[in-house]
């Protein structure tokens, strides 16, 4: 009980945060999803084959901030939080700008990827507005990790929940009253980051519970950016790995003999996972964040405690979901589109998105203990053999060689994810929790200003 007191506060606003900010992109699919099947396929292909790309790979490079800040605030190193966030944001800034490059040439990229041309046109359509929402990324992810491992989380989910209700308006607006279609949607959805992003720091500008970590713009932000690259680098790595493994399940089922339906039923599968998955996702940063403090105030058997039960209650909460899915499966694709062959192959992809759902109440809380720990390099070499040298070729055997379409890639690309879970919970079940202190203790050390005196941590 006294575990739960502590996670719930960080938990339960950050699946809040992640499920409001993932029901503006729901919404805007379902938009598109109502002015036609190609409109459903297009933002698909556009939301999760172009734009999920830059997602995984701006998260993962935040993901840096998350394991320094949480160190940090642990050990009380507290004005260290804002240079982290500044540099992060430097760093993500930096990164935009080669991948507005890719969002530019997305028809062609997608046409190159064997693509319809028809579908691939649409969704550059959809993707050109969502250049803005790259930039909101950059500065989104590293202010979310320094709100995060101070426990400040509830202040997001009021400005997510303030944020879905202005994206609502504006995009019945825009593609419905204004009648811009695709690009319309795709540009209320980038305007609507830069809400919740514009509002976030004014709020850590502006309130007491901020004022010992940060302390303003800071010329020492651009010191040591190198250091930082390759540390956020291997953090990219590790979740860029894991978020495209899903972005190139759409992309193969976008080269099946029939396109447009596996791409209809596996978006509605894929984004209800989205949304279960950001339930996980509030755990992964509870996660991380109570470890990384109890890591850096020299608590190990505090951290290894908040392991177990994290885990236990996504798991539970995540199998119930996974129930509800199975019970109204013949019915669900109706939120989406109204067509009746895609709600038939909805519900015959469904038992595979339960074993999904499952597997997700586990795999994001151990990447979370990574994460708290410092483990991404070795968490990405995992990712690497399970998903990209046992997954894909077997989703691509069961789907291309033996004709089971979109259920046989799903299920090979399922096998590489189980896997990497079973092997994660045996590292994680491993771990030798007293050395996992001391890690931290030279990690902070590392990183603090050389004009700062050592960090000793003490050890319980």
């Amino acid at each position: 009980m006294v575990e739960l007191r502590l996670l719930a506060p960080i938990a339960a606003p950050a699946v809040v945060v992640y499920m409001l900010n993932n029901m503006m992109s729901i919404s805007t699919q379902i938009s598109s999803g109502h002015l036609g099947n190609l409109q459903l396929a297009a933002s698909a292909l556009g939301n999760n084959g172009i734009q999920t790309f830059a997602y995984g790979l701006m998260l993962g490079m935040g993901s840096a901030v998350e394991t320094l800040c949480g160190q940090a605030y642990g050990a009380h190193r507290y004005e260290m939080l804002g240079i982290y966030l500044q540099r992060s944001t430097i760093l993500l800034m930096a990164v935009g700008v080669p991948l507005t490059a890719v969002y530019a040439f997305s028809r062609r990229i997608l046409i190159l990827l064997g693509e319809s041309p028809e579908i691939a046109a649409a969704a550059a359509v959809f993707v050109y507005g969502l250049i803005p929402q790259i930039f909101a990324y950059a500065a989104n992810f590293p202010i979310q990790k320094f709100l995060q491992a101070q426990r400040i989380v509830a202040p997001s989910a009021y400005i997510s929940a303030a944020a879905l209700v202005l994206h609502l308006a504006l995009e019945w607006l825009a593609v419905y009253g204004l009648g811009m279609g695709l690009l319309g949607a795709s540009l209320v959805l980038s305007l609507s980051w830069w809400v919740m992003v514009a509002a976030q720091f004014m709020y850590i500008a502006t309130s007491e519970r901020c004022r010992r970590t940060w302390t303003g713009l800071s010329r020492r932000a651009f010191s040591g950016l190198p250091e930082f690259l390759k540390l956020s680098t291997a953090s990219a790595v590790m979740l860029c790995l894991e978020v495209w493994y899903f972005q190139i399940l759409i992309l193969m089922a976008g080269l099946l003999d029939d396109p447009q339906l596996a791409l209809d039923s596996l978006t509605v599968c894929m984004t209800l996972a989205a949304w279960v998955f950001r339930i996980s996702v509030g755990f992964n940063a509870a996660a991380s964040v109570r470890v990384g403090n109890e890591l850096g105030a020299g608590h190990p058997r505090a951290a290894a405690f908040s392991v177990v039960v994290v885990t236990a209650l996504s798991f539970v909460i995540t199998v119930a979901m996974a129930v509800v899915f199975l019970v109204f499966r013949d019915r669900i694709s109706y939120i989406f589109t109204e067509g009746e062959t895609v709600a038939r192959a909805v519900s015959d992809l469904c038992p595979l998105l339960a074993a999904t759902l499952i597997l997700n109440g586990i795999q994001p809380v151990l990447s979370g203990v990574a994460v708290g720990c410092g483990w991404q390099k070795l968490v990405a070499y995992i990712n690497v053999a399970c998903y990209y040298f046992v997954g894909i070729p077997l989703g691509i055997l069961l789907g291309f060689k033996f004709h089971l379409g979109a259920k046989g890639i799903w299920t090979g690309m399922l096998g590489g994810t189980c896997i990497q879970t079973i092997i994660l919970f045996w590292i994680t079940f491993r771990t030798d929790w007293n050395k996992e202190v001391e890690e931290a203790r030279k990690r902070l050390n590392q990183w603090e200003d050389k004009k700062q005196p050592l960090l000793e941590v003490p050890t319980d």
